[in-house]
């Protein structure tokens, strides 16, 4: 698990710790406001465009081979970054980093769906669920540290070389922690339908990550059209491919499970909540109150402190609640954001930042409450033959959410900010619009089974064929 978790941490991670670097990497580097928008940009859309990718090869030529793979591009292209002494260089770095997250990512999932059950298994996910959470919200204090402390002189790159050293240790015990396990030796890999589904969601992102920037050209909308073809012909593939006894990318039998479908979708819609609100409140901090990115992740350890301290709780409440403990995150997540609202209608961008501190733990509560148990929902079921696949199925329907939120909520909080500087204003909006998709996870949740299912006996992993 430290292992795995290791690589769950620098995975959600380097998300949000860029956006703190931004202002000093486009002063160094001299890099125009396009370019480093697409720091961000080429990050996002590698890892989307490749997690399906990611999981199904893990299936077929081991999950701990593609791991190990995975975290050591994603270790060396960090230290790429780090050194890069221009933006094309970073960007190449940003790219490598994508493709490495994108390998390794799935098989965290993967790796504790066939090694661990019952119990054992909740709790393997509930740390999931926690590391992801306090990897984002405290993204944007390691960040504002890293940049305050300036070791060696390296600013903003360390941001990027702090990596290094996770990855490394990773790297070394890695071989010895992990067993190797393999879905179906033999099997073909689905060229084919990789391509449909990574240029499915290459046409999805894109546009979401620039079009706000852009002011929506023509080609946003062309990309946005062409997804739909582009989708039909990846399910229609796969049913083919299923029906023939061939063995697809996705397996179609992973959507007959309510569950895991229901699970997907609520998924896109929390995540879409989640980094949107961290995107607004960091700005809001930042350039409304005039905090330094230091200051402003301190700010955001009340988050940190409300999911820590739910995420526990969750760990007891879902087995015997199950779906309802899920409901009432998004109800408390609506309510505590709510609260946010009024306080900023009092205190606009003059007060005391510490005034939000008691509604952000509360937000922290209800992010707790709905992390672990969702991702419990829709991996604890999961046939071990189909691990990979339907972990990078769920992970990029995490980093579609995300996309999508900081798109649609990012666009209508800058929308609202005006030629004054409305940040109070802007922020206000953007949290009502947050708390309503809060809702709606509360809502999409009573779709699901009653309780959660229970876990198959873990797989016995596949002997080394090597």
């Amino acid at each position: 698990m430290a292992v795995l978790m290791a690589g769950t941490f620098v995975f959600v991670l380097d998300f949000f710790i860029v956006n703190v670097a931004i202002p000093s990497t486009q002063a160094e580097l001299g890099a125009t406001d396009s370019q480093i928008q697409l720091v961000v940009a080429t990050y996002a859309i590698a890892i989307a465009s490749l997690l399906i990718l990611g999981g199904r090869l893990g299936d077929l030529f081991g999950r701990r081979r593609l791991f190990t793979l995975g975290i050591a591009l994603f270790t060396a292209s960090s230290a790429l970054c780090g050194a890069a002494p221009g933006i094309t260089t970073l960007l190449v770095g940003r790219v490598l980093q994508g493709i490495g997250a994108a390998l390794f990512a799935p098989q965290v999932l993967s790796i504790i769906g066939v090694t661990f059950a019952g119990d054992e298994r909740r709790r393997a996910v509930t740390t999931y669920g926690l590391v992801m959470g306090l990897a984002a919200a405290g993204g944007q204090l390691v960040g504002g540290a890293l940049i305050a402390l300036d070791l060696f002189g390296l600013d903003w790159r360390a941001c990027y070389l702090v990596n290094v050293p996770i990855g490394l240790a990773a790297l070394v015990i890695a071989p010895r922690a992990l067993a190797e396990s393999w879905a179906a030796v033999g099997e073909r890999l689905d060229l084919l339908g990789a391509a449909l589904a990574g240029a499915t969601l290459v046409a999805i992102v894109l546009p979401l990550v620039e079009g706000r920037n852009e002011g929506w050209p023509p080609w946003t909308f062309a990309s946005f059209a062409g997804a739909v073809p582009l989708a039909l012909a990846f399910a229609l593939r796969q049913r083919r491919l299923a029906a023939a006894g061939d063995a697809p990318l996705v397996h179609p039998e992973l959507f007959r499970e309510r569950a895991f479908t229901v699970g997907v979708l609520t998924s896109v819609v929390f995540y879409a909540g989640m980094a949107s609100f961290f995107l607004v409140l960091a700005i809001y901090l930042q350039e409304g109150c005039g905090l330094s990115a230091l200051d402003s992740g301190l700010v955001f350890t009340a988050l940190a402190a409300g999911y820590l301290v739910a995420s526990a709780g969750a760990e007891v409440l879902a087995p015997r609640f199950g779906r309802q403990v899920l409901a009432a995150g998004g109800v408390v997540r609506a309510t505590a954001l709510t609260g946010l609202a009024l306080t900023v209608a009092a205190i606009g961008t003059g007060g005391s930042p510490l005034l939000l501190v008691p509604t952000l733990a509360v937000d922290g509560i209800g992010m707790g409450l709905l992390t672990a148990p969702l991702v419990a929902t829709v991996v604890g079921g999961m046939d071990p033959l189909h691990a990979g696949a339907a972990s990078g199925v769920l992970s990029t329907a995490q980093q579609v959410g995300n996309t999508i939120g900081v798109a649609a909520i990012g666009a209508l909080f800058y929308g609202a900010i005006g030629p004054r500087g409305d940040y109070a204003g802007a922020f206000e909006l953007a949290l009502v619009a947050v708390a309503a998709v809060c809702l709606a996870v509360a809502a999409l949740v009573q779709l699901l089974p009653g309780r959660p299912a229970p876990a198959p006996a873990p797989a016995r992993p596949t002997p080394r064929l090597d």
